[in-house]
């Protein structure tokens, strides 16, 4: 068994929204940016109280609920950032491809050096937090939106499948141009399948409280449903 573990922070068994199909998600532990939406602050400290487990542990629970894959299911690795752990990502990626478990890493990629980890990926599903350097700092509180597009550069040249989701918040992104921009800039990357716009909720205020984090959007209401379902039409 090897040495090597990762940090989780909580596993959802029967996963319907986390790529194709019935998955089991793993939530890994650690995130470099701090986006003002965030539903999971709980992930973002890497050194927090979690749980570690060996590759060939993670196999073994991936593996009890096998049977419920079916032909488009595998295994989600989210987060946090999963590409904070990018050796033990590489490595219990290998070897769910080596058992035949289709994969897929919920990333906004703010990394480098993963075209290894990319090789073990069936499907990506990148979280867009935006598309212009002023946006992106807005949201993300880091500048370095050029580490997201360079990510976004190397699946296309590796033709890797890509699905894009963009949270929706009200009076920040949620109207016709931002979503038109949007529409131009993912344009030229014809590995994208899949473009699904989030609505913005505030479920998660209580994990800021516990945390005693203040809450970046407190005044913010709700995005609504159906306004976000037409402005996701705009992108087809």
């Amino acid at each position: 068994m090897s040495t090597c573990k990762g940090k989780f922070n909580s596993i959802e068994t029967m996963g319907l929204v986390d790529g194709p199909g019935i998955r089991i998600v793993f939530f890994m532990q650690g995130c470099p940016l701090r986006c003002i939406f965030c539903h999971n602050p709980e992930t973002w400290d890497k050194n927090a109280y979690t749980f570690e487990l060996t590759k060939e542990e993670v196999l073994a629970k991936i593996q009890r609920y096998q049977n419920y894959f079916g032909k488009d299911g595998g295994v989600t690795f989210s987060g946090g950032e999963p590409l904070l752990q990018k050796e033990f990502l590489k490595e219990v990626l290998k070897l769910c491809k080596e058992n035949n478990i289709n994969t897929c890493i919920d990333t906004c990629g703010y990394a480098t050096d993963y075209e290894e980890i990319l090789k073990y990926t069936d499907i990506v599903l990148m979280d867009i937090k935006a598309y212009t350097k002023e946006d992106y700092q807005k949201i993300t509180g880091n500048h370095n939106i050029d580490l997201s597009i360079k990510f976004l550069d190397t699946c296309l040249k590796l033709n890797k499948r890509v699905w894009i989701r963009q949270v929706i918040v009200p009076g920040i992104n949620d109207n016709k141009e931002y979503i038109l921009g949007l529409k131009e800039f993912l344009k030229p990357y014809s590995n994208i399948e899949k473009t699904e716009l989030l609505p913005y909720h505030n479920l998660s205020i209580s994990k800021y409280q516990k945390l005693n984090i203040p809450y970046p959007l407190k005044d913010t209401p709700n995005m609504d449903i159906n306004k976000c379902k037409d402005l996701e039409k705009l992108l087809k």
